[in-house]
């Protein structure tokens, strides 16, 4: 696949001398979705702002479809559609005319046969005739994603798109996505929610105090990063562990029930074996042996960790 979007060291700082990116770089494939996860003030819509030209950066280049954002910007933005983090509709407008509207915007020719077919996708047909303060949180993200795409762009940029949306309509939103990168088009989504990413990503980047920590495909990060815990559950609870279990690590579930041993998947001996024969030796008796692997919930937490330490 090819390269759509190409940002090489990026730079925004500010007047008073805060860093909102530092020295971003990151290239995205054509037909690729790229979570970007990082906590609030991370960096992540100014990221977002930079590329879609809502801000100027301070030094670096970004290209999409080739084109430079800054002196090639209108065949650039041409390719970029953006669903905003906040809400900014007008409410007494129609449904369909704010969509239909945001197609003349970038000086497509009306096309009602392709704004009905996107009106269809985001189940918004039937209420192309209400007024957006008529509709519920949920279905104004879901005009936010029309208009987006009412242009036809191959890049578009989801900030947040699931935030304050219940858990049925976040997982029809993902279907959304599933729909859009088969059609070809590019995904770049900012979010909080880690199954979010888990869910939908192929890729996932994490950002924070301005700087892209790491980007990494979303399963081989959990293969590489991801630890496995093994749960030994007793037939009969402890109040600590046992002496003699004192080398391998082991820490207690709250209930007493169970020991938790926690491995590196990618060492060449995990221990377990070592560890059930001296769990033998020490008299207990077992229940039950559970694995956990790690979730990007663990992986982010550690490295958001790392990065502050």
């Amino acid at each position: 696949m090819s390269v759509i979007l190409d940002i090489k060291d990026l730079r925004k700082a500010y007047a008073g001398g805060f860093e909102a990116l530092k020295g971003v770089t990151l290239s995205i494939e054509e037909g690729e979705i790229i979570a970007l996860l990082g906590p609030n003030g991370a960096g992540k819509t100014t990221l977002i702002s930079t590329i879609c030209g809502i801000t100027t950066a301070t030094s670096g280049r970004v290209s999409v479809g080739g084109h430079d954002i800054e002196t090639d910007f209108r065949a650039a933005r041409s390719m970029i559609g953006l669903v905003p983090q906040e809400v900014a509709l007008e409410p007494f407008e129609k449904v369909l005319n704010t969509v239909r509207f945001s197609q003349g915007l970038f000086g497509k020719k009306r096309d009602m046969a392709m704004i009905e077919t996107i009106l269809k996708r985001l189940s918004l047909w039937d209420k192309r005739n209400n007024q957006v303060k008529e509709l519920s949180g949920g279905m104004k993200r879901r005009v936010l994603i029309a208009k987006a795409l009412a242009h036809s762009p191959r890049v578009l940029f989801l900030d947040e798109p699931t935030a304050g949306v219940d858990v049925e309509l976040r997982k029809d939103m993902w279907d959304i996505v599933a729909d859009l990168k088969a059609d070809g088009v590019t995904i770049i989504l900012t979010t909080h929610y880690i199954e979010e990413a888990e869910a939908i990503a192929d890729r996932v980047g994490v950002i924070a105090n301005g700087e892209l920590l790491l980007v990494e495909d979303k399963d081989k990060l959990m293969a590489q990063m991801g630890k496995k815990q093994l749960e030994v559950q007793l037939t009969a609870p402890l109040d600590a562990v046992p002496a003699a279990l004192g080398a391998h690590g082991l820490s207690l579930s709250p209930d007493g029930e169970a020991l938790i041993y926690t491995y590196d998947t990618r060492k060449e001996r995990t221990g377990i074996t070592q560890l059930l024969n001296d769990v033998a030796k020490a008299g207990l008796t077992l229940k039950d042996v559970v694995t956990r692997q790690s979730s990007l919930e663990d992986i982010f937490v550690t490295l958001l960790q790392e990065d502050a330490a």
